[in-house]
C-alpha cells in the first residue's frame, strides 16, 4: 500500500499539492492550478484544508 506524504522535491510552500499529485499520479501543475481555483471559490475553505493537510500528511521522503 502507497503510503501519502508530502513531496521533497515538487514544493512551492510545503510540499502538500505535489505529495497529493505524486500519490493520484496525476499531473502536478493541473493539480496546483485546480486547487487554486478552489481554494479562491468562497464554499470551499482552500487554506484550512491545506493547513489540515500538512499536518496530517507524513514527512517528505
Amino acid at each position: 500500500m502507497k503510503k501519502i506524504h508530502r513531496s521533497a522535491s515538487n514544493r512551492y510552500l510545503a510540499g502538500v499539492v505535489g505529495g497529493l499529485a505524486r500519490y493520484f499520479d496525476w499531473n502536478t501543475t493541473l493539480a496546483r492550478v485546480i486547487f487554486v481555483i478552489l481554494a479562491l471559490m468562497p464554499v470551499f475553505p482552500g487554506i484550512l484544508v491545506y493547513l489540515i493537510l500538512w499536518m496530517v500528511m507524513g514527512d517528505p521522503d
